[in-house]
């Protein structure tokens, strides 16, 4: 759930409710109390105590203490519970000032202002006025992350796309990109709370999860923000999440979109680079769908198709997957060498004839001299599909 800097608001005495951060316990819109944490709630009356050095305590329907300003014991459950069954929005009893806190003329609390003078009265109803102005504010962004959970996932048809964006003002028409933030721990709160900070102030940004394993970004963008932009955020979050987060992650991004139903397919192709980053590019921790060349297309091969190149590849049980060390180290610096042999050779520290022996030995075994460009094409593509079977078998 993204954190909500809220914009100040006109009550009296000053207090405004910029300075509070909120975070949501949950994806329930049974009670607010489910929405807004405990922590906050008393953040909101301690400030409200030591501006107005009045006492409150804060209750659900139920009766349970939400928030207080009191080390005293409190207000007897069954005066609650009373009040909490009346048709009066406010009630005194003895030094006690009752008031009833709605969320949409739904009943969420019941708080309540200690003193015998008027101004606990007053300051009470500014209580009451905060509190639903937090309810508000609180829900308007969890509607929000709610509504682009599901554009993520896929779940709202396209009139209700159109009609949800306009209701929640989120434009319909501008350019956004989605970036998938993956940690190596689930439920990073450390990396989600950086993310928060440096996107949170940016009020036409999302930030959301899906699951537990990564973060999401929904970004929109100027007009002159290219691609060369999107990398250099990305590298600027893995830097920033890597030294403060102590997390090493990997970044993935799909494609610039125009309009929010597309929004879904900059997250799909996000989530294909993050794969396919896992399984062929294992060295980057940042990847593009845009840059996914071959790796892409392998991705979608269905795997008999995959099994059966491997056969009429290799005729023997030689395939990449059983060759030790030193043969893949010496294919790798080959490939990485353009299939240059003496390059290759200075680069592993041995003789020129040695790495020709090597690959002599590798042609017999698999019948591909990868000295030669067609079969070197063959043998790195079977290398990659051998990887993508492995990681599509491990994974089902």
């Amino acid at each position: 759930m993204e954190d909500l800097k809220m914009a100040p608001c006109f009550i009296p005495f000053g207090f405004i409710c910029n300075k509070y951060f909120f975070r949501g316990y949950a994806f329930s819109r049974k009670g607010c109390e489910t929405m807004i944490s405990g922590q906050v709630l008393q953040n909101t009356l301690d400030e409200l105590h030591t501006i107005t050095k009045v006492d409150f305590i804060l209750y659900d329907t139920d009766g349970n203490e939400m928030a207080s300003t009191l080390q005293s014991e409190s207000i007897r459950l069954e005066a609650i519970l009373q009040f909490a069954a009346s048709p009066a929005d406010s009630q005194v009893v003895q030094d006690s000032h009752f008031f009833k806190v709605f969320d949409d003329k739904k009943l969420e609390y019941i708080l309540v202002s200690q003193g015998k003078s008027g101004d606990a009265y007053m300051l009470g109803r500014v209580a009451v006025s905060q509190i639903q102005n937090l309810i508000v504010a609180y829900r308007e962004r969890f509607d929000k992350n709610n509504y682009i959970q599901n554009l993520l996932l896929d779940n709202l048809l396209s009139i209700d796309i159109y009609n949800r964006a306009r209701k929640l003002h989120i434009e319909a028409e501008a350019r956004r990109i989605v970036y998938l933030i993956e940690t190596k721990t689930e439920k990073d709160n450390t990396a989600m709370e950086i993310v928060k900070g440096l996107f949170g102030s940016k009020t036409k940004d999302f930030i959301t999860a899906v699951d537990e394993k990564s973060i999401i970004i929904v970004q929109e963008l100027k007009d002159d923000e290219d691609y060369d932009y999107i990398e250099q955020t990305a590298k600027m979050l893995r830097d920033m999440l890597n030294t403060e987060a102590m997390s090493s992650v990997k970044i993935a991004y799909g494609t610039i979109v125009n309009e929010i139903t597309q929004v879904s397919r900059s997250y799909k192709e996000a989530k294909m680079a993050l794969d396919v980053g896992k399984i062929f590019y294992m060295e980057k921790s940042i990847v593009a769908y845009n840059t996914l060349g071959i790796g892409r297309l392998i991705y979608q091969l269905p795997l008999p198709l995959c099994r059966m190149f491997m056969k009429e590849v290799f005729k023997s049980d030689a395939t990449p997957d059983t060759f030790d060390e030193e043969t893949m180290v010496t294919i790798n610096k080959f490939f990485e060498n353009s299939l240059n042999v003496s390059e290759t050779a200075r680069q592993l520290y041995i003789h020129r004839n040695t790495l020709v022996y090597r690959l002599e030995k590798l042609q017999k075994s698999t019948g591909l001299d990868i000295r030669v460009f067609d079969d070197a094409l063959t043998f790195k593509i079977a290398m990659m599909v051998v990887n993508y079977m492995k990681y599509m078998e491990k994974e089902h």
